[in-house]
């Protein structure tokens, strides 16, 4: 994907479902018109999801996600389940493809079942409708294709694209923040795990969303944050900084300026800037030894001072004057039980859609373990968090 491509998190996640050899992979085929899956007739042959980001007419950017089979079996078998249920979590538009000569079986039925639950939107596609003498009627989310002649494939684009309809309450990244003309400074330290060349996504989206804005937007590092507040004469609308460089940077912006982090606008874009607000309250109560959970939504190559797996467990030690013990898992890899964990620190999820980020809350939430991300905790831990949540009017009424 170049630099100027739709991020994964900010397109339409549609996910392929059904059982095996009921003709997911070669309806995903025909309907990208490119081999992204492989065909066979042997069942099991998708075994981890597999992801595509691409442009899909009429919807736009979207990702394809071909997933395993939900009736495969053995041990293997299991995992491959399991990382089809987790897609669950993510897509906007589940496809249930079933084999149009022998109909929806009653495991089809159980996964559809899944899909209300979870209110995901779906359609019910019956592929190898060319084996079928007549078509037998269908329900406004219903299709017969043939993915072997291409026969209805447009047609199913379009009943997708029908069938998703954008969330008119998702808020803009910057939202009440910015207006035109507004100026803002980015604090972007570049360090040993910054991408050589370029802005980290959460740095990309926020200036690209300033820029919308058309806000007048500085970028600097931390150590030419003085020299910039001097060009604005001192009275920028906000500085918007990486949490990492919180310590030193809340000492520069005078207080009557604005001050947050890239981390928390994410959290409250993402949805759960309350979930994580409130989670902070754990801390005086974590014991020596408890197990603390450290997760990350991307992979990435990890430095000698990763934020994640280094700096963030010596700075709450320190903070708490406690010694914990911790996990860490990154990319797919979040766990279904959380029992063993008391507390979960997440990165921002610059790289997981919305639906994903919020699901994941909601598991810790469902199991009592209080889960806040980067930002927030890094702000708690410099004694800031109040004036970082002050651009939030009704998540600052929380710490009131």
């Amino acid at each position: 994907m170049s630099l100027n491509s739709t991020p994964s998190s900010e397109r339409i996640q549609i996910g392929f479902f059904g059982k095996r050899n009921s003709g997911k992979s070669s309806l995903i085929n025909a309907l990208t018109n490119q081999n992204l899956s492989i065909v066979s007739e042997i069942k099991g042959t998708t075994t981890d999801p597999v992801q595509k980001a691409m442009e899909l007419l009429p919807l736009g950017p979207v990702v394809i996600i071909d997933t395993a089979g939900y009736d495969d079996e053995g041990e293997l078998g299991l995992l491959r389940i399991e990382k089809t249920m987790q897609i669950l979590n993510k897509v906007d538009i589940a496809v249930l493809t079933a084999d149009a000569t022998v109909g929806l079986s009653d495991e089809d039925k159980d996964f559809i079942k899944k899909f209300e639950q979870k209110n995901i939107k779906y359609i019910i596609v019956y592929n190898k409708s060319d084996l079928l003498e007549f078509l037998p009627p269908t329900k406004p989310n219903e299709i017969f294709v043939s993915s072997h002649l291409k026969t209805n494939i447009d047609k199913l684009k379009e009943l997708i694209s029908q069938i998703y309809e954008k969330n008119p309450q998702k808020k803009e990244l910057l939202q009440d923040l910015i207006n035109k003309n507004d100026t803002a400074i980015l604090v972007t330290p570049i360090d040993g795990a910054a991408p050589k060349g370029r802005l980290i996504l959460p740095q990309q989206q926020v200036l690209r969303s300033l820029l919308d804005k058309g806000a007048i937007t500085l970028v600097v590092q931390a150590d030419e944050l003085i020299q910039a507040l001097k060009i604005c004469g001192n009275s920028p609308k906000i500085v918007i900084t990486d949490s990492q460089v919180f310590e030193k940077v809340k000492d520069i912006v005078p207080k009557d300026i604005l001050l947050t982090s890239f981390s928390i606008i994410f959290a409250r874009y993402k949805g759960v800037l309350d979930k994580a607000v409130k989670a902070l309250n754990v801390l005086p109560n974590l014991n020596n030894n408890d197990l603390i959970l450290i997760s990350e939504g991307c992979t990435h190559h990890r430095q000698c001072d990763d934020i994640g797996t280094v700096k963030l467990p010596k700075w709450i030690q320190s903070y708490t004057n406690k010694t914990f013990n911790f996990e860490f898992t990154s990319g797919q890899g979040f766990p279904a039980d959380l029992s063993k964990y008391k507390f979960i620190i997440h990165c921002g999820g610059c790289m997981l859609n919305d639906k994903e980020v919020l699901s994941r809350y909601e598991s810790a939430q469902a199991q009592n373990i209080p889960m806040t991300n980067y930002g927030i905790l890094i702000a708690q831990m410099n004694g800031i968090l109040k004036r970082s949540l002050e651009p939030f009017n009704d998540i600052y009424d929380l710490l009131r």
